[in-house]
């Protein structure tokens, strides 16, 4: 149930630099709230999306010059009365004006409670809803994109779709309850089941999408792996365009990770140089080797730095394959070609080819690690394979419980097709198809969801959003 209250909070971020701050409410009282210490227009009587220049006052004292922007109700984005005041970005002028919104009867807004009403109020699916989080978190033109499409319907849209065919399906399922004794069917077996696969298909692939999404949501992690003096920490240095890592030519040197965040072509990556790989009876330094492989668990993605000089193809062969783990995208780079006076390819990169190609590598880079120019293709190839995690036009999945949810409705899914070619009845078949509609449901919030789940979502949201 929606609240009676009008709430109010700060919509722009507290202490944030700037000169102005925006103070938003939201409820039938908004308006009247705000009227009650605006000094300007009656706003009672304006029209909604209009703005107005005047002062807040508590009684005849001025706290602010402000523009007030009315939202009438349903035309807005909680569906109900909201105003937006903008001020001056002061601590005191913020809390003074809060203060006395709340003494005129408004009431403080919980986190997310703006997005909350709008999707109670059927302005957002729950989906979408999530999405403004999303949005507000984005660091990056990938996460950007992905957000707004989402918020835009990019995933219900479809999701709504799949739910209305198989609802259309489940009521003739039940309809032959009806007509149990007549022995009929309403449902066309056949045809339902083309359905099932096409949306077993569907999800599947929205399923997949996750790895890529979740990458661009959180930062791709790339973990940096190599022998000591492979060039690790100079190709960091090198990727930031910073003496980020201390870079000697003493082995041994990176004894613990460190991690840094760049942005290539859209996309974040977190790269992480790792100590050298190799066999030492120094306590410290093995604890650094051991960090290394736990942080390539960790990766998505693993650049394996060697050379001519000092490594063997069958070192090389040997340690990827200890490293590896499936869906872990492996680009070899071969470095200090300045030094070999080879390029690409060479004789080495042939023979450990022929050890990895195609199960867990597809791709080698030659590089100079502390040339700019030359690690423009290893960026280059970074964000090729990151791309090629996302099919043109998918709809991506971002959130962990959308996931689950998909995972659930596409075992409901198996469930109503084994069902189907056992030749259940149909009230055993309308009960799989109603669990996978309140899966795919739960993604939109087209069912009754528990307040506390909706408490626990919203409740990652901002104040004043």
């Amino acid at each position: 149930m929606i609240s009676p209250d009008t709430i109010v909070a700060l919509a722009t971020s507290p202490g944030a630099e700037g000169a102005i701050a925006v103070i938003r409410l939201s409820g039938e009282k908004a308006i009247d709230f705000t009227n009650q210490v605006f000094k300007g227009k009656d706003l009672s009587k304006q029209a909604s999306h209009t703005v107005h220049f005047g002062t807040i006052r508590d009684g005849e004292h001025i706290i602010d010059e402000v523009l007030v922007t009315l939202f009438v109700g349903p035309h807005s984005y909680t569906r109900e009365n909201v105003v937006e005041i903008s001020t001056h970005n002061s601590t005191y002028i913020i809390t003074q004006i809060i203060g006395l919104l709340i003494r005129k009867g408004a009431r403080a807004a919980k986190a997310g409670e703006f997005t909350l009403r709008a999707f109670l109020n059927g302005a957002l699916d729950l989906s979408q809803a999530e999405a403004v989080a999303d949005l507000i978190a984005s660091e990056n033109r990938a996460s950007h994109e992905v957000a707004m499409n989402q918020m835009r319907g990019g995933i219900s849209n479809k999701l709504q779709e799949m739910r209305e065919q198989l609802i259309n399906f489940t009521s003739l399922l039940e309809l032959e309850l009806d007509f149990g004794e007549e022995d009929v069917e309403f449902a066309d077996r056949s045809q339902f089941e083309a359905l099932v696969k096409e949306l077993q298909s569907h999800i599947a692939t929205l399923v997949d999408s996750f790895a890529y999404g979740n990458a661009i949501k959180n930062g791709v992690p790339v973990a940096i792996i190599g022998k000591p003096n492979a060039g690790k920490s100079t190709l960091l240095n090198t990727l930031l365009d910073e003496e980020r890592a201390i870079v000697s030519d003493i082995a041994g040197t990176t004894r613990d990770t460190i991690e840094e965040a760049i942005t290539l072509d859209g996309i974040t990556f977190r790269f992480i140089d790792t100590a050298g790989l190799r066999e030492t009876t120094d306590a410290i330094e093995a604890i650094g080797v051991s960090k290394a492989k736990e942080k390539v668990r960790q990766a998505k993605v693993l650049l394996y730095l060697y050379d001519d000089i000092a490594n063997t193809a069958e070192e090389v062969i040997q340690q990827i394959k200890e490293l590896y783990y499936a869906g872990l995208i492996v680009i070899l780079v071969r470095n200090k070609i300045d030094l070999e006076g080879g390029y690409f390819p060479n004789e080495l990169d042939e023979d450990i080819k022929a050890g990895l190609v195609p199960e867990y590598t597809d791709s080698i880079v030659a590089i100079t690690a502390k040339s700019y120019d030359s690690v423009t293709t290893l960026r280059n190839v970074l964000v090729d394979k990151i791309r090629e995690m996302a099919v043109e036009d998918q709809q991506i999945v971002t959130n962990a419980r959308h996931v689950e949810a998909l995972q659930l409705a596409l075992q409901a899914l198996s469930d109503v097709e084994q069902g189907l070619a056992m030749a259940l009845p149909g009230d055993l078949l309308a009960h799989h198809v109603r669990d996978a509609l309140r899966h795919i449901s739960s993604i939109t919030g087209d069912i009754d969801i528990d307040r506390d789940i909706l408490g626990t979502i919203f409740g990652k949201f901002c104040i004043g959003k």
